[in-house]
């Protein structure tokens, strides 16, 4: 992929497969999105962008059996001629298997966009699959979240397919309870449980670390401004120089009690701090609350 070519994210697969979360974290990394477009508008939508301001560098759009009219199988000719607009397009097919989605439909109580056809829900998931196998046949990767909740499939797009394909080096900053382990593949880990924990004010104990009540009470408490400079002065030192490794992404994580408010405060913080120091590609990702 060249590194001056703007990405454009085609995210698609079965209904309750996970889309919508995966094109929502995209829309938080800040690509911008469009859900539910008819794929023969592809072309259009990406020569609209230029005419207006210029590509976004990010982009992401939902493709899928929701566009009733749309031929699917003409997905590789409509994404050539967006390649030929000057984008990067990657394809990503979000899959699972019958049951996990029988079960996901179940608990959701959604209905399938195809049962408006008098279709039972095993057969319009068998219709969709019909319907998409164009797609997954042309997908760059296919994702089966037949195994995964909420949590793992968003910090999955967040490391595998937003922040890894970005150009350069890209940050992640991470937020864990140590009561449920250290993330296996963080790169750095802070203790946070050395700092006063907002947990013991009664107002607090119910919000998190983004929560500007949280935030301010932490930023009046001299040990947090002593040891944001201090971490943050090592990450400025330190992060710079991995630019020269064959890397994607760095994880720094965050830990306390029940990675709730300390450590969601320094993560959004120290993210916070490296994009004013010009970092492009900086995301958090919260495991015990995302």
């Amino acid at each position: 992929m060249s590194a001056t070519q703007p990405t454009l994210v085609i995210v698609s697969g079965l209904s309750g497969s996970g889309k919508s979360v995966a094109l929502k974290t995209f829309e938080d990394l800040d690509y911008y999105c469009v859900d539910n477009l008819p794929v023969e508008l592809l072309p259009s939508f990406v020569r609209s962008l230029v005419r207006e301001d210029g590509l976004p560098e990010r982009m992401a759009v939902g493709i899928d059996v929701r566009s009733r009219h749309s031929d699917l199988s003409r997905l590789a000719e409509w994404r050539a001629m967006a390649v030929s607009l000057g984008v990067d397009a990657r394809l990503l097919y979000f899959d699972a298997n019958d049951e996990v989605l029988l079960r996901r439909f179940a608990d959701t109580r959604r209905r399938h966009p195809l049962t408006r056809l008098g279709l039972s829900l095993p057969e319009a998931l068998l219709r969709e699959r019909e319907l998409t196998r164009p797609l997954r046949e042309e997908a760059d990767a296919v994702v089966d979240t037949s195994a995964l909740n909420v949590h793992q499939l968003r910090r999955l797009v967040i490391t595998e397919f937003a922040l890894a394909h970005a150009p350069g080096l890209s940050l992640l900053f991470e937020s864990f309870a140590y009561r449920r382990g250290v993330p296996a593949d963080a790169d750095f880990v802070f203790d946070a449980r050395v700092l006063p924990n907002p947990h013991w004010d009664p107002e607090l104990r119910p919000l998190t670390g983004r929560d500007p009540r949280v935030r301010d009470y932490l930023d009046a408490q001299p040990e947090v401004e002593t040891f944001v400079a201090q971490v943050g002065g090592f990450l400025d030192t330190w992060l710079p120089r991995l630019r020269n490794e064959t890397r994607a992404y760095v994880t720094v994580a965050f830990g306390c009690t029940g990675g709730k408010h300390r450590s969601v405060y320094l993560a959004e913080r120290l993210a916070a701090h490296f994009r004013l120091q010009g970092w492009d590609q900086v995301a958090t990702y919260h495991r015990e609350q995302d």
